[in-house]
């Protein structure tokens, strides 16, 4: 660390309300070092001049004051420790040396869907292609079909194994996208089963609604008349309380930037947040469009332009990157990481969860990949799963440490953070809390 402890806990304690509560918190973890993600405690991760940052916003033998849900108070392990007294033992947590971090947030997946295409992935590996698989059904034609006969008891049982799995991981907030149903009713199904996966595993699911996601067999060679009917169907999803942002396709295999404007346009008359799937495979003013809506995120980006870059710093809009995708579809163009962090554009990373191009459910290794494969720091990758993934997602709240956040913690065994992009399969999460409560 930059500087020392005393001095920054000296100024992150400057009222006597705080130091009155001391005996007050619902729970206490002692004995711990932070990656709090705080520019508070130091995090400036575009900072050249290293003598004025501290990566991670690290703290050392700290502690965390909890109440009411969020956090309530930072400071160092001896100041609190006259205070323990006060306090019953299942209150206190001591984590003898260990790191915490903000709850990972995973801002990009599609978690919810039906049937299974690792016959598609054994057959590309045997020298299928695209084109083979889609002739016989396969693709992402044979996910929606699999997702529309689904009930939503089966939906669900089938993806909340992927969900566990990411939780278990330290994950506390996720998106999960529609866009398997291309249908009202399908749609709204999806929806309402990440909603329930929400409210039983008690994190936070944020919705996206992403019916401009491909053109269903039904509107063969007429996409406007299919936008059209997901512009219909948009207020009405939002109205039964379904909807947290809007999402689409911006491809040329998929739809037109002027498509997905009309799509925006109804999700600006509702207040809804925006986000696209950009320049994953060509540029066609993806990523402008989305930065033209104050857009929160622009996802993929590896064929992403320094022009549209200078866009999404303007309008403020985090470059989502999908290590995961990349890696399955054995893609060999990089994204701009260079002009990204040039132009001081906020990067998450995210797993893209899905069947097709991205069946991973481990964001640990997403960022590994983040680092292997796009060249990014672990203090990168480990922000990019936290403050700029809540970020990503419009939670104001969350991804950070300090005082007037959610509760959302992970706790690791770890010796250092940049243990969580180095490691591979070895999960050292040793607990969760969600909103102030543990995660069990």
């Amino acid at each position: 660390m930059n500087n020392s402890s005393e001095q920054i806990f000296d100024d992150s304690i400057n009222t006597t309300d705080v130091m009155d509560s001391m005996t007050s918190f619902d729970h206490l973890i002692i004995n711990a070092n932070l990656a709090t993600f705080s520019e508070q405690y130091g995090f400036d991760i575009y900072n050249d001049n290293q003598e004025k940052s501290t990566p991670y916003g690290q703290l050392e033998n700290a502690a965390i004051g909890i109440k009411d849900g969020k956090i309530a108070w930072v400071g160092t392990h001896e100041q609190i420790k006259p205070h323990l007294t006060h306090y019953k033992s299942d209150q206190i947590k001591d984590i003898d040396g260990n790191w915490v971090t903000p709850g990972l947030i995973d801002c990009h997946t599609h978690i919810v869907y039906g049937g299974n295409r690792s016959n598609e992935f054994e057959a590309r590996l045997q020298g299928a292609s695209y084109q083979d698989i889609a002739a016989q059904g396969g693709g992402i034609v044979s996910t929606v079909s699999a997702t529309r006969a689904a009930n939503e008891e089966e939906l669900f049982a089938q993806s909340e194994k992927r969900l566990l799995a990411l939780i278990k991981e330290g994950v506390t907030s996720i998106e999960i996208k529609s866009g398997y149903g291309l249908d009202l009713e399908t749609e709204r199904k999806m929806l309402k089963v990440a909603r329930a996966l929400g409210d039983k595993h008690n994190i936070h699911v944020s919705t996206t609604y992403l019916a401009a996601h491909a053109l269903p067999p039904e509107y063969n060679d007429n996409a406007d008349a299919y936008i059209e009917q997901v512009c219909q169907w948009l207020p009405i999803l939002h109205s039964e309380g379904l909807v947290d942002a809007v999402d689409g396709f911006c491809e040329n295999i998929a739809f037109t930037a002027e498509q997905i404007k009309r799509v925006f346009e109804v999700a600006r008359s509702l207040d809804l947040p925006v986000k696209l799937h950009s320049e994953q495979l060509s540029n066609i003013g993806a990523s402008v469009l989305v930065a033209a809506y104050q857009g929160l995120s622009s996802d993929h980006l590896e064929h992403l332009v320094v022009d549209d870059i200078k866009k999404m710093a303007a309008s403020n809009t985090v470059a989502v990157l999908l290590p995961g995708a990349f890696y399955t579809l054995r893609d060999t163009k990089l994204p701009p990481i260079e002009a990204l962090r040039k132009h001081q554009v906020p990067i998450a990373v995210s797993t893209d969860c899905n069947p097709g191009t991205s069946p991973l459910t481990s964001l640990l290794l997403a960022m590994n990949m983040g680092c292997t494969l796009f060249y990014l720091t672990p203090e990168e990758v480990l922000a990019g799963a936290t403050v700029h993934a809540a970020q990503a997602l419009g939670l104001a709240k969350k991804g950070k440490i300090e005082v007037g956040y959610d509760a959302d913690l992970a706790l690791w065994d770890i010796a250092r953070p940049a243990d969580l992009a180095y490691q591979m399969g070895l999960n050292p999460i040793a607990g969760i809390m969600v909103q102030g409560q543990w995660h069990t």
